[in-house]
């Protein structure tokens, strides 16, 4: 018969698998990080890990929602920072690729190809609600830079997609070379900024 926990000890649980998942899918990602793992750390058997998640990709995407939603306040204030639309863009797009660049779980998702394996947990319905929410935030400016007709494009959508588009760059920087890539990402990011904007 299974153990039943307190709420206190099933806190303390949830608490410690999501700290211990944090630190090793930054570390090592989603596919050499197991369910023992996670639960080692949390002293329960791996069993009790399904209390709480259905699959590790589960804890993933919580782990991702709650840091997409930190990132995102961060990069607002870069838009916010200035009334000049191009100014505007090219402080977003550099917030945005540093956040990539700097922060291991985001870096992982994006970088090093786990973004793959969680899109094969969601539906396509949950895909393009991704889509749509990694340029909400963005959407707004955009909208109201477009009205006022400082920003050029075939409508406020594909500019904010077309903006967000940019930080895949961060894919690249192998590409690239590691010594160039700081470069090559500040002309594109000037080059696009400015070339909505003009």
């Amino acid at each position: 018969m299974p153990r039943e926990f307190t709420d206190e000890e099933r806190e303390r649980i949830r608490r410690q698998i999501r700290e211990t998942g944090r630190e090793l899918f930054a570390a090592r990602g989603l596919a050499k990080t197991t369910i023992s793992d996670l639960t080692e750390p949390a002293g329960v058997a791996d069993s009790t890990f399904y209390t709480f998640y259905d699959a590790k990709e589960a804890l993933y995407l919580e782990l991702l929602e709650e840091q997409g939603e930190a990132v995102a306040e961060r990069v607002t204030r870069a838009l916010e920072r200035y009334d000049d639309p191009e100014r505007a863009i090219a402080a977003f797009l550099r917030a945005v690729t540093d956040e990539i660049e700097t922060e291991p779980l985001v870096r992982r998702l994006i970088v090093e190809g786990e973004l793959d394996r969680l899109r094969d947990r969601l539906t396509e319905a949950e895909l393009e609600a991704d889509r749509q929410a990694s340029v909400g935030y963005l959407l707004p400016y955009v909208e109201a830079w477009y009205e006022a007709g400082d920003l050029r494009g075939p409508d406020p959508e594909t500019v904010a997609h077309a903006i967000r588009a940019v930080t895949f760059l961060t894919l690249h920087e192998e590409d690239v070379g590691v010594e160039r890539y700081p470069a090559v990402r500040d002309v594109v990011i000037d080059a696009v900024a400015a070339g909505l904007t003009r």
